[in-house]
């Protein structure tokens, strides 16, 4: 029988321990490791290559979100499901637009979780049903909230760079002076970077930056 390795990232001691415990009744499957934040998150997973990492949102240091963005992208191969007490739609989105496979509250039963994970290691998508319900009420009443985010790679560095400085709150003026260019040139990156990552203004721009782990 083959092994999932599973990785669990929670803030929360007894939260960890506890579903270590749980899951470890399982035949096929191997708690590798367990993180209490997401820098560790990452740490662990670059040293286990786990199978499957559970994932919760809320956690110190990085989030679950910008974490999962960051494994996926290092190792591929490495399925998340996130796992919090949040039904909320931003979360919901937001962590699946990262990489994450599925998405689980944590009232479900023991049996249940592990029957996700096993489906998460074969390449399939566990979404707990309430959750299951908001996405396609999501999709069927705002098809564009649950189109995939802007690439990455539309933004320029420099729009990057203006972008963290958008984040520091500076003005266009101070932008302009801080990387030695025009004023009008820094509106106009303003401009394209609102256009690209589709923000109403600054604040939602940061704010989707901040989704996005781009500062």
């Amino acid at each position: 029988m083959d092994m999932i390795k599973v990785l669990i990232a929670d803030d929360q001691r007894l939260m960890r321990e506890g579903l270590a415990t749980l899951l470890a009744l399982a035949d096929d499957i191997d708690i590798v490791a367990q993180a209490g934040d997401g820098v560790e998150a990452i740490e662990l997973a670059k040293a286990h290559r786990p199978d499957v990492i559970l994932m919760d949102i809320q956690m110190p240091h990085l989030n679950g979100v910008e974490a999962t963005r960051t494994i996926r992208s290092i190792l591929p191969a490495t399925q998340i499901i996130i796992l919090t007490t949040f039904d909320d739609d931003e979360y919901l989105l937001a962590g699946l637009r990262a990489g994450a496979c599925g998405y689980l509250l944590k009232d479900m039963p023991s049996e249940q979780l592990a029957d996700a994970i096993r489906s998460a290691a074969k390449g399939q998508s566990p979404i707990g049903p309430e959750m299951a319900r908001k996405l396609v009420n999501l999709v069927t009443q705002n098809p564009s909230a649950a189109a995939p985010p802007p690439a990455v790679s539309e933004l320029s560095e420099r729009e990057i760079e203006v972008l963290s400085l958008i984040a520091d709150g500076l003005s266009n003026k101070e932008i302009a002076e801080k990387l030695f260019i025009a004023e009008g040139t820094a509106k106009n990156h303003v401009s394209n970077i609102l256009s690209k990552l589709e923000a109403r203004d600054r604040a939602q721009a940061v704010a989707r930056a901040k989704e996005l782990g781009l500062v």
